[in-house]
């Protein structure tokens, strides 16, 4: 939803033909060519997502038995040959678990103890009884310890999968055993029986954890970017993803940082499109972009432009005197459209002294400035059924047509400034329990206005920083 609140105001361009260009404003030629759109820059958005590895860390200690024993420990012993037979106890500390770069560290120091006995044999025949049993760490003396560690790296590959690589490091005694049976230091044949079962250790957790599919999680977020969302006053919003991007992926202490990045291609309208899902490409390539850059296309119908237009100008009067004659000139509907050639069209039903149409054409231009969107180079073209356009030039009046001008004007200040706190709203938020979003707008523009057959199109660009951090995350998907 992030991602989609994000990008709540931008907007288009467009392959015009020269603006000398003359229409027929009753009956515009509204053929696709005169309405070439150029297409969509792509908008770049990069997140850096922040995830606290700690829960994770907590789950996998959790999961990994904390004591080890010889098989049927304490009752039976462990013969090795003919001439000697052990058993023994093996606990773990808490698993250590740190991390740097691309690699996971997991090690923990372990507690061991050993008991055994030997006895005397030729060619397998017993010639002795077993000798009573030598310990090592039972009684009142410490148990011995050995520090143990696997070395994992990560890996993301473009179908959303995270390889494991996992690599056994050798056991670290930390402690000698010696027992009397042997009378000798045993502590390498200890760690070697270690080795073997760490070994076996390691094939499993590759088995296990060596392959991850994220690409159900990316679903879940893909799915939702092909949603249409409402902005409440601004229209509905259609981010239309292209692709998802790993930018970079490396573990810092108790944190892996993300950095995801989108393509999409925006659009905002204000009546309700349908809901398109479309198919999730692989992952894309590296970018080095930071923050987001949003161009997109707000598309305002021109009924709703008209209907504003009318309510603020509709049943006005005008009254002139000429000479000794008086005229009369009275607003009865307003109507706006797209005429071809990048120009936009203003029908205006009047009557009064006469009844006829007016219709004015021009240029929809943006003035930064006063943030508003006004018609430029205005034309005029008179319909009427019982004057003649040459004795019409009462209707030419200064006084009408800055007056219908002044309403051919759209502001968009107050629309900016609440799209800019709606935004920040939404990108400073919780966003599930346990993710939280922080982001700022940094800047709206608005870059061109182009009169479209069915629409007037504006086009924006949005920039800004959003940051993703997780404290807590569901891996039971």
């Amino acid at each position: 939803m992030v991602l989609g609140l994000i990008a709540s105001l931008c907007s288009c361009s467009q392959k015009v033909s020269p603006s000398s260009q003359k229409i027929n404003p009753a009956n515009p030629d509204l053929s696709p060519g005169n309405f070439l759109l150029d297409s969509l820059p792509e908008s770049e958005i990069n997140i850096p997502i922040q995830i606290n590895l700690k829960p994770m860390y907590t789950m996998a200690d959790k999961s990994v038995d904390t004591v080890f024993n010889s098989p049927g420990y304490p009752d039976k012993w462990i013969q090795d040959g003919c001439d000697s037979r052990f058993k023994y106890e093996f606990r773990r500390s808490p698993l250590k678990i740190t991390g740097a770069g691309s690699s996971l560290n997991i090690g923990f120091t372990g507690f061991y103890r050993i008991i055994g006995s030997t006895r005397v044999c030729v060619n397998g025949t017993v010639l002795s009884p077993w000798t009573p049993a030598c310990s090592c760490g039972f009684g009142k003396e410490p148990e011995r310890r050995v520090d143990v560690s696997f070395s994992n790296s990560l890996t993301v590959s473009p179908d959303y999968k995270v390889k494991l690589s996992v690599k056994r490091n050798e056991p670290k005694p930390l402690d000698k055993c010696e027992v009397c049976f042997w009378g000798q230091d045993i502590t390498k044949q200890v760690i070697k029986g270690l080795s073997e079962e760490l070994d076996a250790s390691k094939k499993e957790m590759e088995k296990t954890y060596g392959s991850v599919d994220l690409k159900p999680y990316f679903k879940q977020v893909w799915d939702r970017l092909n949603l249409n969302y409402n902005l409440y006053n601004l229209g509905w919003l259609q981010i239309n993803p292209q692709k998802f991007r790993i930018n970079n992926l490396f573990i810092n202490k108790d944190s892996l940082n993300v950095f995801l990045g989108l393509t999409a291609k925006p659009v905002i309208s204000f009546e309700k499109p349908t809901d398109k899902i479309s198919t999730m490409p692989n992952l894309g390539g590296f970018s080095k972009q930071q923050g987001f850059s949003i161009f997109l296309d707000a598309k305002l119908n021109y009924d709703s432009l008209g209907g504003i237009m009318n309510s603020q100008i509709k049943g006005k009067e005008f009254n002139f005197k000429k000479g000794f004659i008086k005229k009369k000139f009275v607003i009865e509907d307003c109507s706006i459209y797209g005429g071809g050639f990048d120009k936009m069209v203003i029908k205006v039903v009047f009557s009064g002294t006469n009844d006829g149409v007016v219709y004015l054409t021009g240029k929809p231009v943006y003035d930064d400035d006063k943030k508003v969107i006004e018609i430029a180079d205005i034309d005029f073209d008179i319909k009427s059924k019982n004057i003649l356009l040459g004795s019409a030039d009462w209707l030419f009046d200064k006084k009408i047509t800055k007056e219908i001008s002044k309403y051919a004007r759209f502001e968009l200040k107050a629309y900016i400034d609440s799209a800019k706190i709606n935004i920040n709203q939404q990108l400073n938020q919780e966003l599930m329990p346990g993710i939280r979003s922080a982001g700022n707008i940094k800047d709206i523009k608005l870059i061109k206005v182009f009169p479209m057959q069915e629409h007037l199109v504006i086009r924006s660009n949005c920039t800004g920083n959003l940051a993703v951090k997780v404290e807590s995350i569901d891996f039971t998907l």
